[in-house]
């Protein structure tokens, strides 16, 4: 397998986990009680925490670089395409689904986004993020 294909692999992996993650948290604290925004602070940090974690150390397995700088370009990464890029492509693409059913309607544009999304981070966890320096010959 190639090595670029095994690292797309584990990161969908990683996705799938940190999603877990999230989801399960935000469930439990909901059911405990906790307001909605609380629930999902706490559960979408520890999200983010679980995917920082394994990106670093089984994705991309970055066992070089300045951990502090890898977790601001991380969060600064993940923030800005979760809250500026995300609900501006929701916007951009949600005309091609007036019309559709209304759960089509809602939910078209979030998987366009998370689409878009998922090569976002990839890319930019890859070349920015956990970049492997170059090795001198």
């Amino acid at each position: 397998m190639k090595p670029e294909l095994a690292t797309k692999i584990r990161f969908g992996l990683v996705g799938i986990a940190n999603t877990l993650v999230d989801v399960v948290a935000y469930t439990l604290l909901s059911l405990a009680g906790l307001p909605m925004f609380v629930a999902n602070l706490i559960s979408t940090t520890a999200g983010m925490a679980c995917s920082f974690t394994l990106n670093r150390s089984f994705t991309f397995r970055a066992r070089t670089g300045d951990v502090r700088t890898q977790i601001v370009l991380f969060l600064l990464v993940t923030t800005v395409g979760l809250w500026v890029v995300q609900p501006i492509l929701i916007s951009l693409t949600s005309g091609a689904f007036d019309g559709l059913h209304p759960v089509v309607a809602v939910v078209g544009p979030k998987l366009a986004a998370l689409v878009f999304n998922l090569v976002w981070n990839y890319t930019l966890y890859n070349r920015l993020v956990f970049r492997q320096k170059e090795t001198a010959r």
